[in-house]
Parts: C-alpha cells; sequence; structure tokens
C-alpha cells in the first residue's frame, strides 16, 4: 500500500517554488485608506478578520485580505 506525502517535496533550486505568504496590512482606527471600488475613506472600527471604514456616505465593513484596499 503507497502512501502519499503530506506535502510534495521539492528541491531548493526547482523553479518550481510555492507561492509565498501574501501579507495582510493590518489597520488602525483613524487612519486614511484608498478603496479601489468605494474611493478614500477612514477606519472606524477594527475586527479580527474585518475592519469597518467611513467611506461617506456609506459605512462598509471591508473584510480580509484587503486586496482591493491600501493605507494613505
Amino acid at each position: 500500500m503507497a502512501t502519499t506525502p503530506a506535502r510534495p517535496r521539492r528541491l531548493a533550486s526547482s523553479p518550481f517554488q510555492p507561492d509565498p505568504e501574501p501579507v495582510i496590512e493590518e489597520f488602525e482606527v483613524g487612519e486614511l485608506v484608498s478603496h479601489d471600488t468605494h474611493g478614500v475613506g477612514r477606519v472606524v472600527g477594527v475586527e479580527a478578520g474585518a475592519v469597518t471604514v467611513d467611506f461617506r456616505p456609506k459605512v462598509v465593513r471591508v473584510t480580509s485580505p484587503y486586496a482591493k484596499m491600501g493605507k494613505l
């Protein structure tokens, strides 16, 4: 009975390296942010996996990994 390894083996010199882990930004209350869809806003709340941003005239809860949002 053959078993497969939990993780495929790759040589260090292999050109087929796994993709690096994405860096998820951390936001603080009061920071200005820019969102691709909603525009510029201010962070009004921070949770474990989301931030709440006031984009005037609406407040939006944006979930992690914040692909379309960045700090200004």
